[in-house]
């Protein structure tokens, strides 16, 4: 069932993008050799271990309302993959909520990191399909030993990326009652952060077959 996948790969792509462009800018001769990760915040190291950092982390998942486009748009574009597939149940459209914290030792450091990261996304309002397939097949090449690795060697790359399509990613601007609210439920230190939503996000209820899905 690749498309179960959909979650877990679009975390891939934003952790993806996010370390590429460290790797192409100069960002990192001020700031230092940066980590990108895509863990809980309460797993990260802080005070004097704290290093230079960015983490990616999915904090909330949401309902996608736009049920009748969706289910338009889903089925025309899933019956040239899954020709032989019939779903018993709508396609589950979801919002990815992600929560972008900078984690930084020295003075400046977080707000550096921070501001670098908004502007690389903000140049990247739409994460197109080859976006996805680039960054699919880093993950699953790059670490063969890694749990996404795994995950999608058994899976059509291409299958999946035709599943998600393109995806919107936007900046949501909390407030300081609700961003209090998330770090006081993640029981660990603050850190400049902002959120960020991607949708839509399609979960369909046919199974593809491992035989049927590998290329």
């Amino acid at each position: 069932m690749s498309n179960a996948l959909s979650i877990v790969a679009v975390t891939a792509v934003l952790k993806d993008l996010l370390e590429n462009g460290l790797v192409s800018d100069s960002i990192t001769a001020s700031v230092g050799d940066v980590l990108v990760t895509a863990i809980p915040p309460d797993l990260i190291k802080v005070g004097s271990d704290e290093r230079a950092q960015l983490n990616l982390f999915l904090y909330q998942v949401t309902q996608n309302r736009n049920v009748d486009w969706i289910s338009q748009e889903f089925r025309t574009r899933h019956s040239s993959i899954n020709k032989t597939q019939r779903s018993v149940n709508p396609p589950l459209a979801l919002d990815l909520h992600y929560l972008l914290t900078a984690y930084g030792a020295k003075d400046f450091q977080a707000e550096l990191l921070l501001g670098y990261a908004m502007q690389l996304l903000h140049k990247t309002t739409v994460i197109s399909s080859e976006l996805i397939a680039n960054a699919l097949k880093t993950a699953a090449t790059s670490n063969t030993t890694s749990l996404i690795s795994q995950a999608l060697a058994g899976v059509s790359v291409s299958a999946l990326v035709q599943q998600l399509g393109q995806i919107k990613l936007s900046p949501e601007f909390l407030n300081m009652e609700d961003s209090s609210k998330i770090w006081s439920a993640l029981q660990t230190h603050y850190r400049p952060s902002i959120s960020y939503q991607a949708s839509m996000v399609l979960i369909d209820s046919s199974n593809v077959n491992q035989s049927e899905a590998v290329q």
